[in-house]
Parts: structure tokens; sequence; C-alpha cells
């Protein structure tokens, strides 16, 4: 028997699963007494499946399917094992799985590859990068026709406000942040710190930066499943979607990240407070790539009402110091753990995708070693920037098209999410914005 089932005596079932394109988790269940079978084999499904529209149908003319006869791909264990899936009422392991070709090659249209394959290139540099995210989500009362705020545990009441680092709206739902707290360490997720944030039943937890950032995204991805699932459990929802409530701020996920060296060196230290030129050249890359490479950051459709001028999510390109109004902020703090926030991403991405959009970036920057302009100061909102792309249609046509993209992501994935993407956007366009609502709200 595996030795984690050794360990965990009570599981009953487990679940294999592996990120889409969309980071929906695509899998199998399956009894306890195949768990070896599955931990030392793998196990197999159509590669299509990797390449599914928001609502889990196959895409119309993709060469995945009719075309090469809806081939199987061959779905392998990743580094991280099996681990408890804390949510459910019967005790039951999880084993998070990535897809190959018959013959071992990685599958392009795989996330999580995407990933493997721009940290290769830090790799290959002598480079790891160290990252970091901090993810947004609201807790939300979905039984009704409306969305609301849960009632709280506490005291019973609806608290209709946003309460920017309150502690009473943390201690409200005291039960589900400890348990949610326990089940992170359960699953090897690092959570950090938890606040408050300015919408209605709006929260934020940081993951702890580390220099793997395969397992950032792993943790990333299975936190939002964990969320949503413990939610659940408590008698309500949440929801990483980028905009739920139209008058208040969305949700967004933010990225940190810095360079280290063969000698485990931050590369965007120079001891002084600006940071060192290669900083500046992965500030450029990021600039350059940002336009392409919004679809990843803004995914869906409702991603777009979150681009609303002044309420704290980014849309002019431009990078400055120690300020929230710029997509690129170079926070403060001393000078060895000098880093890049990243902050045009919404907290309804697909991890993988979005720091692979991210790290490749900074990539394209370091090798081109480009300057970027000036940094800016004061309120981003009221400069004359060039914007993201505002629009669905336009951000899925840049992606498509946009040189820095090419130097990011295989030319299958590109053809994989652009098609992905442009059915949803046929399909999504006779829909109300409440019924757009209902699907994202626990997809994403």
């Amino acid at each position: 028997m595996h030795p984690w089932l050794i360990d965990n005596p009570d599981i009953r079932t487990i679940r294999v699963a592996a990120s889409d394109l969309n980071g929906v988790a695509r899998g199998k269940r399956m009894p306890v007494r195949y768990a070896d079978k599955v931990a030392g084999d793998g196990t197999r499904f159509p590669m299509s499946v990797l390449n599914l529209d928001i609502w889990g149908e196959d895409i119309e003319d993709s060469p995945l399917v009719m075309e090469t006869g809806d081939r199987d791909g061959v779905l392998k264990p990743t580094e991280r094992g099996f681990m408890p899936m804390p949510w459910l009422a019967n005790p039951s392991g999880l084993l998070p799985i990535w897809m190959f070709h018959e013959d071992g090659r990685p599958f392009m249209g795989d996330p999580r590859h995407a990933l493997a394959a721009v940290v290769k290139r830090y790799k290959d540099g002598g480079l790891t990068p160290v990252v970091a995210v901090e993810l947004e989500f609201f807790l939300i009362d979905d039984a009704g026709t409306r969305l609301r705020v849960p009632v709280s545990p506490r005291s019973g009441k609806r608290r209709v406000a946003g309460e920017i680092l309150s502690l009473r709206a943390l201690d409200q739902f005291d039960d589900f942040f400890s348990e949610l707290y326990d089940a992170c360490e359960a699953m090897d997720i690092p959570a950090d710190t938890s606040i408050s944030e300015a919408g209605l039943g709006q929260f934020e937890i940081n993951l702890m930066h580390q220099p793997d950032a395969l397992k950032a995204a792993d943790d990333a991805w299975l936190f939002k499943m964990l969320v949503k699932g413990m939610a659940r459990k408590h008698g309500f929802a949440a929801s990483f979607m980028a905009k739920p409530y139209e008058d208040y701020a969305g949700n967004g996920l933010h990225m940190h990240f810095s360079v280290l060296n063969a000698n485990g060196e931050n590369v965007f230290d120079d001891g002084s407070d600006i940071g060192s030129d290669m900083l500046r050249h992965a500030v450029q890359g990021c600039l350059s790539g940002m336009a392409g490479s919004t679809l990843v950051f803004a995914p869906h459709a409702n991603s777009y009402a979150r681009f609303v001028p002044g309420a704290h999510a980014p849309t002019g390109i431009a990078w400055a110091y120690e300020n929230r109004t710029a997509a690129i902020r170079i926070p403060s703090g001393p000078a060895p753990a000098r880093r890049i926030e990243h902050r045009l991403a919404g907290g309804d991405v697909n991890p993988y995708l979005s720091i692979a959009a991210v790290l490749g970036a900074a990539m394209n920057g370091i090798e081109d070693a480009t300057e970027p302009p000036a940094p800016i100061t004061g309120n981003a909102y009221a400069q004359d920037l060039r914007s993201v792309p505002m629009t669905w249609d336009t951000a899925i046509d840049a992606f498509e098209t946009d040189p820095h993209i090419k130097r990011i992501f295989d030319a299958e994935l590109v053809r994989n999410l652009v098609m992905t993407k442009r059915q949803e956007v046929r399909s999504m366009a006779d829909l109300s914005t409440e019924e757009q609502t209902e699907i994202y709200l626990d997809t994403v």
C-alpha cells in the first residue's frame, strides 16, 4: 500500500485531478484499492479534457477532438503526491496529475507544463524565481435570487459594508478561517496572513514566498479549490470571480517575485533602494508583455468588469515604487528582499498560466536587457498611459498575435486557449449578467 495511505488509514476514496486551461480541476474518483496503481502508472483520459470551455464542453473544430479521434493522454502524478481533501464529509485523498504524450513528451496544452517550460528558461540561465501570491475572494450567500454577504455565525447579522483590515469582519467567520488554516496545514499550502478587504464579505490570504514556482502555482490552484469547498461545508459560497458585485472592488491575484542566482543571491538587489539593472530589465519585460498577456490575467467575460479606473485594479501599463495604483509595483523594504509585484491579474485566473505569463515576460526582459521608461509617481488612473485591452475580444486577438507571447507559451497552448475563449465569447453573448455570474461563481 502507498505510504501516505498507510499513514492515513481512514481514507475511503481518492481523486486524481489536473488543471484545464480555465483552472478547473478535471479528473476521476476511484476506490482506495487502486491508489498504488495510479500512483505508479498514472491514468488516462482524452487530451481534449484539458481544453474544455467553462461549461465543460468540447471546443468546436478543436484538433484535439474529432481530427485525432479524441486521443488519450497519459496523466502522471506531479511531485506533490497524495493529500487530504478536508472539505469533504468522507475522508478522501487527492492526487494532482499532469498530462504527457504516449511517448513521454509533455503535452504542451497542459498549463502546468507551460509554467514548467518557463521555469526551465530560468534554470538554463542559472536562475531561480522566488514566487508568492496574494489571493482575494468573497464569502457569499447565493441561496436567494441575488448575492448577499453570509449571515455572521457569531451575531446572526449581515454586515453590508466593506471593512478594510477589520478584525471584527475576520472574527465573524472565525470557525471558517480556523478550519481553513488547519486544512492548509494538512495540504502543505503555506497560508500566511489573512485580512478583510474593501468588498462585501471580501478577504485576502497571502501564500508564503518560495523558490519553486511550480509549487507556488500548485498551492494557489489547490487553495482556490479548498476555499470553495470549505465554504460550502460551512453553508455559504466562496468565489474568486473577478467582479461579483458591481459597486465594489473585485478580486485580484497579486504576484510577488524575485530571482536568485546560482549562489542564492537576489539579482534584483544591488544594495540600493531602486534595485539592480536586472530588476529594471525584468520590469520592462513585464510592461512589454502586459497587453499580449491580458487574456491570461483577465480570462473571462466578467473579468473586464473589474477594470474600472480607481477601483484598485490597474488599467494603465506603468510601473512605480511603492504605489498600488500602478500595474507593476516595487515594494519598499530591506534591499535583500527587493522584488516585483505584478498587480494586473484577477482572482479568476488559472494560477499556472498567470505565473507563467509574469515570469516569462520578466525573462524576456532579462534576456533583452532593455531599460523601462521612468517610473511614474502619483495616481496612475489620472495619467495618460497606454491601456491594457479593455474588452475580451481585443485581449484574445492580442494574445494570439503578440510576439512576446510567442516567446512565453507554446503555439499549441496559444491555439487552444484562443479557440476556447472565442467559443466562450459566442456563448456568453446570449446570457444576462446574472446568468454569467451563476456560471462563474463556483467555477473560477
